[in-house]
């Protein structure tokens, strides 16, 4: 009996894959990818309004500054945040993790000021605890919607 790969004369065959360029069965597609990120943000739009609703000192007015300041901070979080994770790496280990969440305060923050140069979105922040207490919502909602929800599970469906 023949090793498993071993040709009809005994010598090994080697198995080669060719992909078209870019190709990966495994990654998804851009039309994938898209549902996936548009769902994304939904749930950040619906946790952003949440946050809104609970706390005191986050104001946010209509569904379209809802979705352009969760389309920000989505940006931020994807672009910036990654960036100051590890920068603030050593000071959020000493911290035991609890200085992420200043730092989601910030990314909230930060998504209040460059709401705040456009005329058309209605979003504000009052101070570093409505930021620290709407981040810490913002995350948990996200979090939870996002178990009930999978963006790339729905996205995976969809494109099928």
């Amino acid at each position: 009996m023949a090793a498993p790969g071993a040709c009809h004369n005994g010598s090994m065959q080697q198995r080669t894959f060719v992909f078209a360029r870019g190709w990966d069965p495994r990654r998804p597609g851009r039309g994938e990818r898209l549902v996936a990120f548009l769902i994304r943000w939904l749930i950040t739009a619906a946790a952003v309004w949440v946050a809104a609703s609970i706390v005191d000192g986050i104001a946010l007015e209509g569904w379209w500054s809802t979705l352009l300041v969760a389309l920000i901070l989505g940006l931020l979080n994807a672009m910036l945040k990654p960036l100051l994770f590890w920068v603030s790496l050593p000071i959020t280990v000493l911290t035991l993790g609890v200085f992420y969440l200043v730092l989601n305060a910030a990314m909230l923050g930060l998504t209040a000021w460059i709401a705040g140069k456009f005329e058309s979105i209605h979003f504000a922040v009052d101070g570093f605890w409505s930021a620290f207490w709407g981040a810490v919502i913002i995350s948990v909602v996200s979090w939870f919607i996002g178990l009930v929800v999978n963006p790339k599970r729905i996205a995976r469906d969809l494109a099928r």
